[in-house]
């Protein structure tokens, strides 16, 4: 189903960071830290979830593959479907250590979250 681009349904990726993704029960995950977007299609591929940690320390980062996220607007944030247990074995770096976004790394990330990799 096409969907006519309107003011509400663009977005600008600063706006995105920050928001907060939450689970299908309305619990808060984390927040967006940033998007990773591929450079040849030019369409986002991941959104990084950051959590955990206290006022910034010690927080993971989590990339979830875009198509897993809905924007609620009742939540004015993302959901996915996950609970906190199931980020305990997910892919996920310290802020410091970003992995390199290969073929190979994305399609451990997709199979960890059940999506097809491209």
């Amino acid at each position: 189903m096409d969907t006519e681009n309107t003011a509400s349904s663009i977005i600008s990726s600063d706006k995105v960071n920050g928001t907060n993704v939450y689970n299908p029960t309305g619990e808060k995950l984390g927040s967006v830290d940033c998007l990773m977007i591929d450079k040849l299609s030019g369409k986002v591929r991941y959104a990084v979830m950051e959590f955990g940690g206290f006022l910034g320390m010690g927080t993971e980062r989590y990339p979830l593959p875009w198509e897993t996220l809905k924007y609620d607007t009742s939540k004015g944030g993302y959901v996915v479907s996950l609970v906190k247990d199931q980020l305990e074995n997910a892919p996920r770096y310290e802020r410091d250590t970003a992995p390199e976004y290969t073929d190979e790394y994305g399609r451990r990330v997709h199979d960890y979250y059940g999506v097809p990799y491209l």
